[in-house]
């Protein structure tokens, strides 16, 4: 059990750790780096590592909600869920190894409510889907988005078309991942139609 935690140096050496491997996956690939990778990186042995962690899953659930965190610091006050959203997921496309991550830990998470990342992400969505719900609302609220349209509904949608989207970059990556997020926007926006595949308006 981790334990060290709860110590100032022992925070301080959390921080490192997830902030080393953080680089590390997004540099090497989720499959290509391992436990043993990350040890070295940051001057310990695998157990000495994982004294710090539960497991190696809690480990990989760390390295996730660290990248969560900075992706939060990045967002404005009022985001447009649109732009916010497209942002986001190219920036994934410049860090591949952690959409390999996202990709395969979601998967196994889903399949198994035992599974250590399966809270993160349960409880993941569930707040994506609250934040992107408000954002909506707003744009709906100012006249930007047309009245029919269901919040959450919409937030739901933008979730899946920005995984589903992330699959299909990991097996093509010519797919413009935003552009597409900023189709099913444009969908819902008032007076707007999505954009043509040349990128201009149909």
């Amino acid at each position: 059990m981790a334990t060290l935690g709860r110590y100032p140096k022992g925070v301080a050496k959390r921080a490192e750790i997830l902030e080393t491997a953080l680089a590390l996956v997004a540099r090497q690939g989720f499959r290509q780096t391992s436990v043993r990778d990350i040890a070295a990186a940051v001057g310990l042995t695998q157990a000495g590592l994982l004294h710090y962690f539960e497991s190696k899953d809690d480990l990989w659930v760390a390295i996730l909600r660290t990248r969560d965190e900075i992706d939060a610091s990045k967002d404005p006050e009022d985001p447009d869920p649109a732009a916010t959203f497209a942002a986001l997921i190219r920036h994934n496309a410049e860090v591949p190894g952690l959409v390999q991550m996202f990709a395969n830990l979601s998967a196994a998470a889903a399949t198994d409510p035992e599974h250590p990342a399966h809270e993160y992400f349960r409880e993941r969505y569930a707040h994506s889907r609250s934040t992107i719900t408000a954002g909506l609302r707003r744009m709906q609220a100012s006249g930007r988005l047309d009245d029919s349209v269901d919040p959450e509904m919409l937030a739901s949608i933008l979730m899946a078309v920005s995984d589903g989207m992330q699959v299909q970059w990991m097996f093509d990556d010519s797919r413009d991942m935003g552009a597409h997020v900023e189709a099913v926007i444009a969908l819902a926006r008032t007076g707007n139609r999505p954009p043509a595949a040349n990128g201009s308006p149909a």
